[in-house]
């Protein structure tokens, strides 16, 4: 496993000798810096962003890849080491100041590519208190901030089908829906692909603005290429307060205020939407009870709204009772019933046998860690990977199977929540 002060003395430039030194991060006060996205230079950076608050970040100080069924594990050994090494002078101490460790988790253990990385410069805003941080560089933070250019819109935008056609998708779900009529699961979620061309290249600040600009309330975020706007919070902690926002059971809006209120009042009627919902409730009720007391799960579901979307969801939280960090706690809730089903194991042999793809990082852990184990890791929905030179896009979207579940209607649904990303990309 790279040694994390070691990649900080190379990308530094500091002599290999050197490395035992401690690592130097820097936090100061910042004047509200107004947009976020905006600060962001060109080329690779990271993002977590929600009403306008949020971090973003820029550079590389550290980052690693892992795989493999210890993949959160040995994340966050890394991260322990690399904090460890670190000298930190934070003159704001609140959740998200200090170092931080943007990651992004793989869905699938065995085939999937799990990356986390330290921006070498952030920038945060949260509760009115805006701050910037700076690992590895002398003198004041406040220093790195830079004019940056206007990012440019994609051009033409050309989608594909993915992995398996729209038609060969229906016939999956037909073929996952029987199996739960034959009582061989209860839930499965099945997701599908699809693939876009830009000509040139992609700036990826252009999408990532579009979708905060699109969907505020959603966590807008960008870790290694993979970016969207997720509406599902996995888990955040704050010292000892843990919450969960459980999204299962979804319908399309309308664009009509009554009609959207219409459906909203079916949705919470549904008796199909209402049993997919209780089952992603329990799966994270029953992981959260391993570390928390005092949970408080609603015995009812509330309606979301959505600029393209409304769905059922409901807002678990509860007391640490240990030290876990939220690494931790991410890696206990996942997979969710909400992107896998149930039973889980069940579920997860149904989708590597149905899908015909590999889903890489969407509907994994993605988001932040800090040096206290504060963060906030959200599932990878409403996203697509985007190779920026390539100009390629892989874009995601998944629907809970159930019985009582149909094919046509589940791939208008997986429609759209590609919406999304579609928008964002075809934007001009």
């Amino acid at each position: 496993m790279p040694d994390p002060s070691i990649e900080l003395a190379k990308r530094a430039g500091r002599p290999i000798d050197r490395v035992g030194a401690p690592i130097q991060v820097r936090t100061r006060h910042l004047d509200d810096p107004g947009n976020l996205l905006s600060l962001l230079p060109t080329g690779d950076c990271v993002t977590w962003v929600r009403n306008g608050e949020g971090m973003v970040g820029w550079g590389v100080a550290a980052s690693l890849e892992v795989s493999g069924t210890e993949r959160f594990s040995r994340a966050q050994r890394w991260w322990s080491k690399f904090c460890s090494q670190a000298a930190i002078d934070d003159t704001v101490s609140m959740p998200g100041t200090g170092p931080v460790a943007f990651a992004s988790f793989a869905f699938d253990p065995e085939p999937g590519r799990s990356v986390i990385i330290v921006p070498r410069v952030l920038i945060g805003r949260k509760n009115g208190q805006s701050w910037i941080t700076t690992i590895g560089s002398d003198g004041d933070p406040r220093h790195e901030l830079r004019a940056v250019s206007v990012p440019e819109a994609p051009i033409n935008v050309q989608w594909t089908d993915g992995s398996l056609s729209s038609e060969d998708w229906k016939l999956a779900v037909e073929e996952a829906i029987t199996r739960i009529n034959h009582n061989e699961l209860d839930k499965v979620v099945l997701a599908r692909d699809i693939f876009g061309q830009v000509e040139g290249s992609i700036d990826a600040r252009s999408v990532l603005s579009a979708l905060a600009m699109a969907y505020p309330s959603c966590w807008t975020f960008n870790v290694s290429g993979l970016i969207g706007a997720t509406p599902e919070l996995l888990v955040r902690r704050t010292g000892d307060l843990v919450t969960s926002r459980v999204l299962a059971g979804t319908v399309r809006r309308q664009g009509d205020v009554a009609a959207d209120a219409n459906m909203a009042q079916a949705l919470l009627a549904s008796g199909k939407d209402l049993a997919e919902h209780e089952y992603a409730v329990r799966s994270v009720a029953r992981s959260l009870a391993a570390h928390c007391t005092d949970l408080e799960v609603p015995d009812h579901p509330h309606v979301l709204q959505l600029a393209n979307v409304q769905h059922l969801a409901t807002d678990v939280t509860g007391r640490l009772a240990d030290d876990v960090p939220v690494l931790a706690l991410a890696a206990l809730l996942h997979p969710t019933a909400a992107v896998c089903g149930t039973p889980t194991e069940r579920a997860l042999a149904t989708i590597r046998e149905l899908e015909g793809m590999d889903r890489a990082r969407y509907a994994g852990p993605v988001g932040w860690i800090d040096a206290h184990g504060d963060g906030e890791f959200g599932i990878a929905l409403r996203c697509a990977e985007v190779n920026q030179q390539a100009g390629t896009i892989r874009a995601f979207a998944g629907c809970g199977i159930v019985a009582g579940s149909d094919a046509t209607q589940e791939l208008a649904e997986s429609n759209a929540k590609l919406v999304p990303i579609r928008d964002a990309l075809n934007k001009n």
